[in-house]
């Protein structure tokens, strides 16, 4: 009898001593909305809907704890063997849940309320996220940090991309940045011009390095003129633009233009056509992005320094 007692009391003790670890593994986390989630612990399985968060967990080392995907998560090319959802306004809640998640990672843009409660009424977490800037990259590498209990990494890749970024902007402005203009086009001409202003990471990044946007005066994502890019004149041209095989490349039809051939961006072949979708994702790939606008710098400044 003595002896059952005394392994009762042992089992007590041993639970009791569980309960404080547990209870430090629960978290609370404010995402980028400013809602409150918590967490019974770091998460082991998620959902993860959009491009540049899946890419930020690919960073952390936690993709091995992604279990579904949305339909346009496609880096790094492992990611693909993930199984995929339909996200964006038509995100098919079913698919979801069947895959027993602990959290969905989810876009302020892509997402609706009703889809974030449905999917709590479920029990799952749902997490959202709103990269805008370079600032914006940082908060959410940090919140996915402690979404996933990788605080530390999280940290070391932020301070990582800081360090990076400046390093790359200095050589940018050695090689002749300084005062340049450039133009980035997300719609081309046969859909509508639509272009990148102030307020988005990629605006950040060449402003980083110098240069001027000649959309500065309008915030986000515009519709613009044919006319308004002719008039002022960029430096240098970058479009994200999908080629889907047939035809001119993106750069090469805003080359051909009509009326372009005086634009200082074609007239010197400074046209950067990013096929890696780097420029366009909010994510730790953000230095590659920057590699590619150094490279664009280069090379539209060689023909001049050669002469």
């Amino acid at each position: 009898m003595t002896g059952k007692i005394i392994s009762l009391l042992l089992c007590v003790m041993l639970l009791a001593g569980c309960g404080p670890a547990l209870a430090q593994d629960a978290r609370t986390v404010t995402d980028m909305l400013g809602r409150e989630v918590t967490l019974k612990g770091p998460a082991e399985r998620v959902v993860v809907l959009q491009p540049g968060d899946a890419e930020i967990l690919y960073a952390l080392g936690a993709l091995d704890r992604v279990v579904g995907r949305g339909a346009y998560v496609d880096y790094p090319a492992e990611v693909t063997e993930i199984e995929s959802v339909q996200s964006g306004y038509e995100t098919n809640l079913e698919q979801i849940i069947a895959l027993a998640p602990q959290a969905v990672i989810m876009t302020a843009m892509s997402q609706t309320e009703d889809q974030v409660k449905a999917l709590e009424d479920a029990g799952i977490s749902v997490i959202v996220t709103d990269a805008q800037d370079l600032e914006g990259i940082y908060a959410c590498i940090t919140l996915l940090g402690e979404v996933m209990g990788l605080e530390d990494r999280a940290q070391a890749l932020v301070k990582q991309i800081r360090v990076d970024l400046e390093a790359i902007a200095a050589e940018a402005k050695a090689n002749g940045s300084q005062g340049k203009t450039f133009y980035y086009e997300e719609s081309p001409l046969q859909w509508g011009l639509w272009a990148g202003g102030k307020g988005i990471f990629f605006d950040d990044l060449c402003t980083l390095m110098g240069m001027e946007n000649i959309f500065s005066d309008l915030e986000g994502h515009n519709s613009v003129s044919e006319e308004q890019v002719l008039e002022r004149d960029p430096d240098l041209i970058f479009t994200t633009m999908m080629y889907y095989g047939e035809g001119l490349e993106p750069d090469e039809e805003i080359a051909s233009r009509p009326g372009w051939e005086n634009v200082s961006a074609v007239k010197n072949g400074a046209i950067l056509y990013d096929n890696t979708s780097s420029i366009a994702r909010p994510g730790p790939r953000v230095v590659d992005a920057a590699r590619l606008i150094l490279d664009l710098i280069r090379s539209a400044d060689a023909p001049a320094d050669a002469a």
